[in-house]
């Protein structure tokens, strides 16, 4: 085995095209794992799990470029890491190239002076700086960086309700805005079907489940993860509400997050209350009867909240797919199990699918262990 590690110091990537290098890096002849990544200890860890850690990777920082190849032999080593670092240069010189380059928000709001959105993808370190000169240019902002503190994302999110725009992040990786899909954002039809969420994993598969039982979406607002905190309590899922409630196009909103934190949730079911229009609530491991009491529609998981918003904008429910389960093939596949293959295991690329699948297995069995909450029993 032959490992090489490049840290280039200060050079920064957003995690979408990271993803996008490190698949086609593993894609190259001789390479046994390729890990191409910012410095940040999530990435640490990732690279301390699989046995691939080092001095010079503990050493990099949040800003830091790491590139690690692994192979059989020294032989191929450099060969393959020539051919990662072939990958950047090819993704440079695939970039669109556009007459007019600004090379700070303010100089592109001054020249580009229909503008209303921003999308800003830089190192944590630079995100709230950027993120408050659009603010002032009155720009909405999706914040896709992270390591942004709770005190700088809920002064962003007051300057942005303040001044009326929608502020979503940090850490926001899925919006649909004028159908537009930004960042992760799935391919799915226009509809009047609006989406609020705290969460990019859940929203996605809220949406595509409308698209795939025969809605749209008009908008898709993200929060970020940490919105419905008691820190931030959740300012920008109550504009977002105002703001769904207020646009013509919209005839359901659907609310997606992971657990909010209870005071947090009710602020959100108090706004609920004076919205004109039905609220799907997709809360997981919410109080339906709260719900209910909010004058909201109740959604234990993402397929209900999908099935719920797409029946209150008008669907007909006789021509819905609604993709029912498989019972054959499960107590096929369960009867080839032996007696000890008894514990469920499940391994999630993404919180909110965890998080429910985590709640639905609480209700059956008495104990239930995950890394996104140490012990938990049934209730």
């Amino acid at each position: 085995m032959s490992i090489k590690v490049v840290i280039k110091r200060n050079t920064y990537f957003d995690s979408v095209s990271l993803m996008s290098l490190s698949t086609k890096a593993n894609q190259i002849e001789g390479v046994e794992q390729a890990i191409i990544g910012m410095g940040t200890e999530m990435n640490k860890g990732v690279i301390r799990n699989v046995g691939l850690m080092t001095p010079e990777v503990e050493e990099a920082t949040a800003g830091d470029l790491m590139i690690i190849v692994k192979t059989a032999n020294a032989d191929e080593t450099e060969s393959a890491y020539l051919a990662v670092e072939e990958l950047f240069t090819n993704k440079n010189s695939a970039q669109v190239k556009s007459d007019i380059k600004y090379a700070t928000i303010d100089s592109a709001a001054q020249g580009i002076p229909d503008a209303n959105f921003a999308v800003i993808s830089v190192n944590g370190a630079f995100a709230v700086r950027e993120a408050r000169k659009a603010l002032e240019n009155d720009l909405h902002v999706m914040l896709f960086s992270d390591n942004v503190s709770v005190e700088d994302e809920v002064e962003l999110k007051t300057l942005a309700h303040d001044k009326g725009l929608l502020m979503m992040g940090p850490d926001c990786g899925t919006a649909i805005i004028s159908n537009i899909g930004l960042a992760f954002a799935n391919a799915v039809r226009k509809g009047s079907i609006g989406i609020v969420a705290a969460s990019g994993t859940g929203s996605q598969e809220v949406s595509v489940r409308i698209h795939d039982f025969g809605g749209g979406i008009t908008q898709l607002i993200g929060t970020g993860g940490r919105d419905l905190s008691k820190e931030v309590g959740g300012i920008m899922m109550l504009d977002g509400i105002q703001a769904l409630d207020a646009d013509e196009a919209t005839k359901v909103i659907v609310l997606v997050s992971k657990p909010p934190e209870a005071s947090v949730e009710k602020k959100v079911l108090a706004q609920i209350k004076e919205c004109s229009k039905p609220v799907v609530v997709y809360f997981i491991g919410g109080n339906e009867e709260a719900v209910i009491a909010a004058g909201g529609h109740f959604a234990k998981t993402s397929k209900e909240a999908a099935l719920q918003a797409v029946l209150l904008a008008g669907i007909d429910e006789a021509g819905i797919n609604k993709r029912a389960l498989n019972l054959p093939l499960i107590e096929e596949v369960r009867a080839k199990l032996s007696p000890e293959q008894k514990y469920i295991r499940g391994l999630f690329c993404g919180g909110t699918l965890c998080d429910e699948s985590m709640y639905l297995a609480m209700e059956k069995f008495d104990h239930v262990y995950s890394n996104i909450q140490k012990i938990l029993t049934s209730y």
